[in-house]
């Protein structure tokens, strides 16, 4: 169930989505059923529906940018559709599997493979720009921006390409762990700077111009006899908002840093495997065991915690307005109430379970599922 990287990786949310997970099945906790909504719920409308190809147990996520929807499949399938619409205005094919989903800026569309090659095609026509290679996996999007392509490899390395070349500005290393989450953490961009998330922990802040590091934060300390309990890795991408960013790591904490120092805000005991999303004033994170938590996003206290999608291997929760949006292992996206966690409404694309984190669009909300089903739904 595991692959190794260095040592060992510690496959977790990855391996439920291959079938086997070690929170349910046969022996494991049973998954919540689902809950009954109110009377007179609203119904979720369907805008459109695309394919872009199976994720064969990998996590792909797509991205937004410029009014089109970027997206891409294992078999190495890329494409572009209009966000309103779902119309198709290019598909590719990279001739190589990929392993992570697609990071864009509107002009260069990136995505990774689990070989370590990074791929760059034009955002306006699909066509390929150039191949690179970084240390070793890459299963989270690349970072597009500030003329930079940035990946984040499973390794403990960030790499920063130039977008128009690939020819590679710099490399950021910290030393490999022997037991890794092997989950996706990647990079996001903002005022010139990277912000990664990292193993024993770990969250960096690095200059955009050069790899320099500016300030290093530990949002998690390794606890535990064994090397095993002692795993405490940042997970997803870390969550970018005003002059803060927010991140969360497994067996360990959630929490809110300063953007420019890396100055802790808060911190809270809550082991996660998706991550944090954060907006005006809540943070939104589900634990280990699939309940999801809405903490203030100024002092980390909480304001409620839904617990009635245990053992569903939900996603990290996304704000949508009004609403909170998850997705969860039979492909199902609840809708909670973002004051109070009450399932306000559910929408079942019956296409697979869903991994990545739901994605706000302007008309709406899209999901992409592990059988490649492009969703846009209307709550």
């Amino acid at each position: 169930m595991a692959r190794p990287t260095r040592a060992l990786a510690v496959t977790l949310a990855g391996a439920a989505l291959a079938g086997c997970s070690i929170f349910s099945g046969p022996s494991g906790p049973k998954p919540a059923e689902l809950v009954s909504l109110p009377a007179g719920a609203p119904v979720v409308r369907q805008v459109w529906r695309a394919h872009v190809g199976d994720a064969d147990g990998f996590v792909f996520s797509p991205a937004f940018a410029a009014d089109s929807v970027y997206a891409a499949g294992r078999s190495g399938t890329v494409v572009r559709l209009d966000a309103a619409t779902g119309r198709e205005i290019w598909r590719a094919s990279l001739q190589m599997p990929l392993s992570a989903g697609v990071g864009t800026d509107g002009r260069t569309v990136a995505v990774g493979n689990e070989k370590g090659v990074v791929a760059a095609l034009e955002a306006g026509t699909g066509k390929l720009r150039w191949q690179a290679r970084v240390s070793s996996e890459v299963l989270a999007p690349p970072a597009v921006g500030d003329g930079l392509v940035v990946v984040r490899s499973l390794d403990n390395r960030v790499f920063a390409f130039d977008a128009a070349d690939g020819s590679r500005r710099w490399v950021y290393q910290r030393a490999p762990a022997s037991l890794v989450v092997r989950v996706p953490s990647g990079v996001v961009l903002g005022k010139g700077t990277a912000y990664a998330a990292f193993r024993a922990g770990k969250l960096a802040a690095v200059a955009l111009a050069n790899g320099g590091q500016r300030w290093e934060a530990t949002v998690a300390l390794p606890k535990g006899a064994t090397e095993l309990e002692r795993v405490t890795d940042v997970v997803g991408d870390p969550a970018l908002v005003g002059r803060e960013v927010c991140a969360a790591a497994y067996q360990g904490r959630v929490g809110c840093f300063d953007a420019d120092s890396g100055r802790p805000l808060w911190t809270r005991e809550l082991s996660s495997l998706t991550g944090v999303s954060v907006d005006a004033r809540y943070a939104f994170v589900s634990d280990e065991n699939g309940a999801v938590h809405a903490l203030d996003r100024a002092s980390g206290r909480s304001i409620w915690r839904q617990d009635k999608l245990a053992h569903r291997q939900v996603t990290v929760p996304v704000p949508l307005g009004e609403r909170v949006a998850v997705g969860d292992f039979e492909g199902y996206v609840h809708f909670l109430a973002r004051d109070t966690g009450a399932f306000v409404e559910r929408f079942a694309t019956r296409d697979g379970a869903i991994a990545a984190p739901p994605l706000p669009l302007p008309s709406g909300l899209l999901v992409q599922t592990q059988s490649g089903g492009l969703y846009v739904l209307e709550p």
